[in-house]
């Protein structure tokens, strides 16, 4: 059995807490106690009594753990830490910290699993990259990479390399948001090359349109927005984007968790073409989560009670944006919303587990060694 995995990623957003995730909740299931710890965070949350990295409050709440700072999210690099450590490196007991964690995990758990932050190389500066940490650790790494062949191939090989610099051993690879129709390609021609390198193809899951939905919250940080209605909805999730326009002018297509964009004046005729529909194909409450308006005056006090439809909205309690983007805007930077699971969406961790479960091979961990 392996007591100690680091789970690494190529970049950001690839999947380490997916990955994470779902890799604790399986080890679970055969048995063994399993601990927890981001070793160097980057955002932290102030929680008051504590502060600790965002994916450890994630963690605590998914995996029923009380979160202690010292052990689950040992150091933090926030801004203006790196200019101080460069100033004074000795001012910081960075690498102490993160041992004092791991001796204590390591006491009461059969395995931890320490999840990294970013690319390999980040934290470098402060000779925290994930390598060196989980060289620190004497853990075995799991590399989460991005779906694809030769991109992935080539992303792995690159990595993998500073791994490979700080002697740290290689436990898989996990293959993410894959093209479902193109995992079998996948899966022959990166597990062909992964087998002539020695390291085990640990899994490759689909693309899930369902993990990279964001909610009304997330939503209204990308556009810069300000709430107007029932903005204790804010955890609506989206799955698909409608302007006002369309709304009014085309066929509607579209079921559920609809985000409407549009500009004020047309608000109300959208929601009465939107109302119709669901009502002609028997759709019970309403299609709209969330609704993003733009428009000279949108910033209004007032606007609100000028919507005909407030009505509806309020018995549907849809949560209302104002935003000073236009339509296209809106619509732009949504599309470069990079959604993260986080605590206020725990459909997605329970997911994220699902998805570990169904397509990882558990064997290398729980029966191999380092």
């Amino acid at each position: 059995m392996i007591e100690r995995i680091y789970v690494a990623a190529t970049s950001q957003h690839v999947g380490k807490t997916t990955s994470t995730l779902g890799l604790i909740a399986g080890i679970r299931t055969h048995g063994l106690k399993v601990g927890y710890c981001k070793p160097v965070g980057q955002e932290f949350v102030d929680l008051g009594d504590l502060k600790a990295d965002k994916d450890a409050l994630l963690f605590s709440k998914v995996m029923e753990f009380e979160l202690t700072s010292d052990v689950h999210s040992p150091v933090i690099i926030g801004r203006g830490v790196t200019k101080e450590y460069l100033d004074n490196p000795d001012q910081f007991n960075f690498e102490e910290r993160i041992m004092s964690a791991s001796e204590k995990l390591q006491e009461i758990n059969d395995v931890v699993v320490y999840e990294g932050t970013g690319h390999p190389g980040v934290g470098s500066v402060c000779n925290l990259s994930n390598a060196r940490v989980a060289k620190m650790l004497n853990a075995g790494v799991v590399m989460v990479v991005p779906g694809g062949i030769g991109n992935t191939i080539d992303l792995l090989n690159n990595h993998l390399a500073l791994f490979r610099e700080h002697d740290v051993p290689v436990i898989g690879v996990i293959i993410n948001k894959v093209i479902r129709k193109k995992q079998e390609d996948v899966r022959h021609y990166v597990g062909k090359k992964l087998e002539q390198m020695g390291i085990p193809l640990l899994g490759i899951l689909p693309y899930d349109k369902s993990l990279a939905n964001p909610i009304m919250s997330t939503v209204c940080h990308a556009v810069n927005g300000k709430v107007l209605l029932n903005g204790y909805n804010l955890d609506n999730k989206i799955e698909n984007i409608m302007s006002g326009a369309l709304a009014i002018r085309e066929e509607i297509d579209t079921l559920k968790d609809m985000l409407l964009v549009s500009n004020y004046k047309r608000l109300d005729q959208a929601v009465r073409k939107i109302d119709k529909f669901a009502k002609k194909h028997n759709i019970e409450g309403s299609p709209i989560s969330g609704i993003v308006l733009h428009g000279e005056g949108v910033f209004d006090p007032e606007i609100v009670s000028k919507f005909n439809c407030k009505s509806y909205l309020m018995e549907h309690e849809i949560p209302v944006i104002a935003t000073s983007l236009d339509t296209y805007g809106s619509a732009v930077k949504i599309s470069h919303i990079e959604v993260k699971i986080n605590t206020r969406t725990p459909w997605k961790a329970q997911r994220a587990i699902e998805m570990i479960r169904d397509y990882v091979d558990f064997n290398p961990i729980v029966k191999g060694s380092l």
